[in-house]
């Protein structure tokens, strides 16, 4: 039984992992008063920039660096409707989602003739998983060593890069003046304005911030937990981060526990597809994967009180001419 439940753990640490990062990524955004829809988007962007130059040049890390770089591009665009046009942001992010679908399918088609898939990824061009210090001496010692051996150790560097970028992201926002101030202009961009600060610059920095993780997320689909693209991968990822992130209301630490409970319904649903449970049956797969939406509903129903985003969240900012 405790071997049975390492090992869903185990799941819940690796399923978890885009979902935190896409989480953090909207965190940061959402901060700054720029609603952003498009995560999905910008993640299955990113995972087929990855896997795309991964498979090309056989280096994970270049296909990382690919992955980055188109979530930040489509990061880019948002900005460019939403803060500098003033444009819906709703809109814009539906519209990067579909430009994302779109994209990346018709150029897997053309460029590997594959139904908008990439080949599998060549030595070198996926992240191997890492073998902490001592994991397989430790690895008979009861409990304690199953915990190291198996939940802690054999990770990717990306999943070990998530879960630190929780405090990192914590210290980034209440310890640091670039926080301050990014919490500040999600709530009273005039404000900030009236004390000699570029609200327009900290938005586009917040949105970068965003690209960044995004293609992280990503091209831990593609080139670590996967090897290669699959069209459509990201599977509503970015829409489960959202229900995260308004479920956390807006905090690093709550978005990581958050996730987690997503990360571990899905592991058990994996767990239990095609079994039965005595006097139950055998429960759809479905189901589990429905959990986290209606867990979502019915804790911000009241279980967990009321989630307040940041005042300005999705108001553009017009600065006022004297």
């Amino acid at each position: 039984m405790f071997e049975t439940l390492i090992l869903i753990l185990d799941s819940t640490v690796r399923l978890s992992t885009p979902l935190l990062l896409a989480c953090l990524a909207g965190l940061y955004s959402e901060r700054s008063g720029v609603v952003d829809i498009g995560l999905e988007g910008k993640m299955l962007g990113a995972a087929f920039g990855a896997g795309a130059v991964g498979y090309i040049t056989g280096s994970a890390w270049l296909g990382l660096l690919a992955g980055i770089g188109v979530a930040c591009v489509l990061a880019l665009i948002h900005g460019f409707a939403s803060i500098t046009n003033r444009g819906n942001q709703i809109v814009s992010g539906v519209a990067i989602n579909f430009l994302a679908i779109g994209l990346t399918g018709l150029l897997g088609q053309t460029w590997f003739q594959q139904g908008g898939r990439t080949p599998a990824l060549p030595d070198g061009g996926r992240f191997e998983n890492i073998n902490l210090p001592l994991a397989e001496t430790l690895s008979g010692v009861p409990v304690i060593g199953q915990i190291y051996s198996e939940l802690l150790s054999g990770h990717n560097i990306i999943v070990y890069m998530a879960f630190a970028a929780v405090p990192l992201t914590w210290w980034v926002l209440f310890r640091t003046r670039f926080g301050l101030r990014l919490r500040a202009v999600g709530e009273n961009p005039a404000a900030v304005d009236t004390a000699g600060i570029d609200v327009i610059w900290l938005r586009y920095r917040a949105v970068l911030i965003c690209g960044i993780l995004c293609g992280l997320a990503g091209a831990y689909l593609s080139i670590a937990q996967s090897s290669g693209f699959i069209k459509e991968m990201t599977a509503g990822k970015g829409f489960i981060a959202l229900a995260a992130l308004i479920f956390a209301k807006w905090r690093p630490g709550n978005a990581m526990f958050a996730c987690l409970l997503f990360g571990f319904l899905d592991a058990v649903a994996i767990r239990l597809q095609g079994q039965e449970i005595p006097g139950i049956g055998e429960v759809p797969v479905q189901f589990f994967q429905a959990l986290p939406y209606i867990l979502t509903v019915i804790l911000l129903a009241g279980f967990i009180g009321k989630a307040i985003p940041p005042k300005a969240s999705g108001i553009p900012y017009l600065k006022e001419r004297t």
